[in-house]
């Protein structure tokens, strides 16, 4: 007997795309609700599950993707504070929950934040709680779990204190960075999800979820410096708002202001675990100390094995960009080089996957980083989020200020800026193979440009840029050739 077909949301973010192996390994049916569903390219587990685009912000397209779900999975917030968030959040959770109880879906499993509800909640943590209500009062059952800071490879909160601890020896620390906090291991998150569905008593419930620890923001930046061996000092400030604060983990991390500042607000509150039920619904489920996640988040860092990262997720219920169609029309700007390698398609494409990050640009790497900086200073995502995988990129990955737009393993890698310019960027790479086991490389930066300030931002840096993409394109080709000699260099 099949057991039941499952619906799980947020497939392309942080949490949703951990769950979807656990689900399978269980022997459960999955189906993936996604606005796009090339961003899923690259996941080993893509050809096990069914995909069904729709949007939940758009009800008329969600009928498809519920006909026949058992149980629904809502992993959908918006990761940023901008004007409409919550309202939009709200409209989501009612469409996706009334199209629920349409399709008689038996439950809804929803992961939301902690926090007394009773506090003055910030507007991020309000949001959390009334998103559930929300799902509620749709009629269908919930689950509503609620977490705090959940600790892992790739999650924004611990991303926040590993570069936060890593990069700044003195660490300056406002009110908040005092306020307690029960973090939580993303592999027990993943756990209490998925027992959710063996679990009966479970259903109706807003349960409290956290690790074995209670810590303060300061206790966890230092817990995690022993782990690493750093010394790290904490400097108290008397005054320092959560939007001052955010610019400063904007500069030293790899998280934008804009999305730092919510997480920031809603540390004023304490969000500990004040209701125990979680331990009596779920016996068999033991939580792990900070140490113990710390350290499971890093050994998977070290092994290159992170599956997804918080800016895997674009913007969530705020809605993607939706990718240009490049041509050759409607203003768009084409630099376009090509190249013969002496080797194949395999070895270019291993050095064009591998760009960004710690293996750098292969040419002019401080003009890379040079303009990272300024695309900080004018509030852009910067240099500093580098890769996900050292040798690996799918679509919807962050490489440096890149987003990986397209990928064809061998054939095709494409590149959409996400640095703030005037009008849209892209960066493209062809691969074909040629005659006598060559490679035709073909290198190509598109620009959109957007007015008059666009056109002058691409005549003005066209030199830099013409002496950066004609060398680019040689290093390539010179490094493919030269790992293809390495290859044919070592003994059999």
């Amino acid at each position: 007997m099949h057991k039941p077909l499952i619906l799980v949301t947020g497939a392309t973010g942080y949490v949703g795309g951990r769950l979807v192996p656990q689900l399978l390994a269980e022997g459960y049916r999955v189906r993936l609700l996604v606005r796009d569903a090339s961003r899923l390219q690259g996941r080993a587990w893509l050809p096990q599950v069914e995909v069904v685009e729709g949007d939940v912000l758009n009800p008329e397209t969600l009928p498809p993707a519920l006909d026949g779900v058992k149980v629904a999975y809502y992993l959908i917030h918006s990761m940023s504070g901008d004007v409409g968030f919550h309202q939009r959040d709200l409209v989501a959770a009612r469409n996706f929950g009334e199209a629920c109880k349409t399709q008689s879906v038996s439950r809804i499993i929803y992961l939301g934040g902690l926090g007394d509800p009773q506090a003055d909640l910030s507007q991020h943590l309000q949001s959390r709680h009334q998103t559930g209500e929300a799902l509620i009062q749709t009629g269908v059952p919930i689950t509503e779990f609620r977490a705090a800071v959940i600790v892992g490879s790739g999650s924004i909160s611990f991303e926040m204190i590993r570069y936060l601890t890593e990069r700044v020896p003195l660490m300056i620390c406002p009110r908040w960075v005092y306020t307690r906090i029960q973090p939580i291991a993303i592999l027990d998150v993943l756990d209490y999800l998925v027992a959710a569905l063996k679990t009966p008593a479970s259903t109706g419930r807003i349960i409290e979820i956290g690790g074995s620890d209670v810590l303060t923001y300061g206790e966890m930046m230092l817990g995690y410096a022993k782990i690493r061996g750093l010394k790290r000092v904490l400097l108290p400030v008397p005054v320092l708002t959560p939007r001052l604060s955010s610019y400063w983990v904007h500069w030293v991390t790899p998280v934008s202001a804009s999305i730092a500042r919510p997480l920031i607000e809603g540390l004023r509150n304490e969000v500990i675990v004040r209701d125990e039920q979680a331990k009596q619904i779920f016996p068999n489920l033991k939580p792990r100390n900070y140490q113990t996640a710390v350290e499971l988040a890093l050994s998977d860092l070290d092994a290159s094995q992170v599956e997804t990262s918080w800016s895997d997720a674009l913007v969530t219920s705020s809605g993607d960009v939706v990718p240009l169609v490049l041509s050759m029309q409607e203003g768009m700007i084409l630099e376009q080089r090509q190249s013969l390698v002496n080797t194949s398609p395999a070895h270019v494409y291993q050095v064009i996957s591998r760009l960004g990050g710690n293996y750098g640009w292969l040419y002019l790497n401080w003009a890379w980083r040079l303009r990272g900086i300024l695309d900080r200073m004018v509030g852009g995502v910067g240099f500093r989020r580098g890769r996900r995988d050292i040798y690996e990129v799918r679509v919807g990955d962050a490489v440096d200020f890149w987003r990986v737009e397209a990928v064809e393993p061998e054939r095709l890698l494409r590149l959409r800026a996400e640095m703030r310019v005037p009008g849209s960027a892209w960066l493209q790479f062809e691969l074909k193979s040629h005659e006598e086991g060559q490679t035709r490389l073909t290198q190509t930066a598109f620009f959109a440009p957007k007015g008059l300030s666009g056109l002058l931002y691409w005549y003005l840096l066209y030199p830099v840029h013409g002496l950066i993409f004609s060398r680019l394109i040689r290093k390539i080709g010179a490094r493919a050739e030269s790992l293809n000699l390495i290859r044919s260099n070592q003994p059999d």
